[in-house]
């Protein structure tokens, strides 16, 4: 009796143990993308740590920061251009990737006014001269290729997404110097300027494609006079939008679209931020602040980001470009994209003080970090480049090369999506519009993690592993744990479900 009575005692004990253990565990779905060949994959099961080194991730949901805006990437004319000579099911294949309840569900794009580097030649929706109340606008110029791309993602997307708009440049007949490239907007044009984006937006309205923000101008330092771009300092480009770009578009009945300024390099935040959001009535008309990632391969600017953000805590700080930039794709090899091969236009050009900043870097680790980065120091929403390229890297009419997440072969009527892709679909799958950004610690340095809570109320951490060897974290929230593996080179995107 005695023995049954210890048997049965024993049996209590495991079963509640197992219970207790039960109840603390943290439920999750974890997705993986990976060097070693996951892509977006589901993994169901982990081995056991055991006596192996663990670190530890805790959430705190309390403790929140920026909402999101979203992510995304850039509609282009090269990219609707290379769309448009797909078979039909390709076509869709590629845009319910990027825009389908099942594939990224980008929510933030941005596209270009009037031509850029990826487009096919240079154009302006305002190619009379003198015609200062732009009684000749028009917007004919995309309607073969880029509208309809616009639409299709639009018709695709359930859930909607916003649109970014910029100019490269104001119609050359506006500049000092007459031309695509380079000069500066001539004073006496600052107000016909301002009209051509009140007239761009009710041309795309009438579209049916209702814009969300615009820029003044894509990278206001210029690009080294080498494509369509225009010259703005600080102190211009806050004068344009206060007494003209602001007024007009309030005035014309778009004043809810919002106003970014900069549009260019996180080393020039500060002279920016201190000169737009100087007073209150010189950020009157800024919604928040655009800016790019080309001043580093590695360095996401931690410190400018977060100087900007203190400036003007209550505007957005949006990364509205972003990409491997002077290279010509890889096509099918996914290795390349996860090593320390590529080289970016700093390789090459950037003048000495500035060489360290432009190293070799591997594509995927360069894109993880920089979102992770950003999103861990007050940036709302991150926007790719171009959403399509071909196998040379464009098309591009200054040659221009660039690699996209999804490289077509337009001949054979093939696709490759590329490593990147499925880098950028972490972060726009899971991290949805109006999400919150939440604190998360980490006992392993070398692990890059950012959590956010969506609008739902569940939770996604997302866990980079650059390194070489697998990681082992023990995920903690509210006194639940869940131990996880992380595979070498890989990013995870952690759903918590209960």
């Amino acid at each position: 009796m005695r023995t049954t009575i210890l048997l049965t005692s024993l049996f209590l004990i495991t079963v509640l143990m197992s219970c207790k253990s039960q109840t603390n565990k943290l439920e999750v779905e974890v997705y993986e993308t990976s060097a070693s060949g996951h892509k977006l994959t589901k993994l169901n099961s982990f081995p056991e740590f055991n006596n192996q080194e663990k670190s530890s991730v805790i959430i705190f949901p309390e403790n929140t920061f920026q909402t999101i805006s979203g992510f995304g990437g850039s509609f282009t004319e090269a990219s609707a251009y290379l769309l448009n000579q797909l078979s039909p099911a390709q076509r869709s294949k590629i845009l319910r990737a990027y825009f389908a309840e099942e594939g990224a569900q980008f929510s933030l794009t941005r596209t270009h006014m009037s031509s850029c580097d990826f487009s096919l030649s240079n154009y302006t929706y305002a190619p009379v001269e003198s015609d200062l109340e732009l009684d000749h606008f028009s917007i004919q110029a995309d309607r073969d290729d880029l509208i309809p791309m616009i639409k299709d993602a639009m018709a695709i997307s359930k859930e909607g997404f916003n649109i970014i708009s910029s100019p490269w440049t104001a119609p050359p007949w506006m500049k000092d110097n007459n031309a695509f490239v380079g000069g500066k907007l001539l004073p006496e044009y600052y107000s016909t300027f301002a009209l051509f984006f009140s007239k761009y937006l009710k041309a795309y309205k009438l579209e049916g494609i209702d814009i969300w923000g615009v820029t003044p101008v894509n990278e206001p330092h210029g690009n080294g006079n080498n494509w369509e771009s225009m010259h703005f300092s600080p102190e211009e480009e806050t004068d344009f939008v206060l007494n003209h770009l602001g007024p007009q578009l309030e005035k014309n009945g778009f004043d809810h679209v919002n106003i970014l300024g900069y549009d260019q390099n996180r080393a020039g935040l500060k002279e920016w931020v201190d000169v737009m959001f100087q007073n209150e009535e010189s950020s009157r008309y800024f919604a928040g602040t655009a800016i790019h990632w080309y001043e580093s391969t590695y360095d996401y600017f931690p410190q400018d980001l977060q100087y900007a953000h203190d400036k003007a805590p209550n505007k957005y700080l949006i990364e509205t470009e972003g990409c491997v930039d002077s290279e010509i794709p890889k096509w099918q090899d996914d290795d390349w994209y996860w090593s320390k091969e590529a080289t970016d236009w700093g390789w090459d050009w950037a003048t000495e003080k500035d060489k360290h900043l432009h190293p070799k870097y591997a594509p995927v680790n360069r894109y993880a970090r920089d979102i992770i980065g950003c999103l861990n120091n007050w940036v709302d929403g991150w926007v790719d480049w171009n959403m399509v390229l071909d196998t040379q890297g464009g098309p591009n009419w200054f040659k221009n090369w660039c690699v996209a997440p999804v490289i077509v072969d337009i001949e054979k009527d093939e696709v490759y999506f590329t490593p990147l892709y499925y880098t950028l679909a972490h972060f726009s799958k899971y991290i949805r519009p109006q999400a919150e950004i939440i604190e998360v610690k980490k006992s392993d340095k070398d692990l890059m993690v950012t959590a956010a809570k969506n609008p739902d109320n569940s939770m996604v951490v997302i866990v980079f592993n650059e390194g070489a060897t697998q990681k082992n974290i023990e995920l903690e929230l509210d006194g639940k744990s869940v131990e996880i593996s992380v595979s070498a080179q890989a990013i995870q995107s952690i759903v918590i479900t209960n």
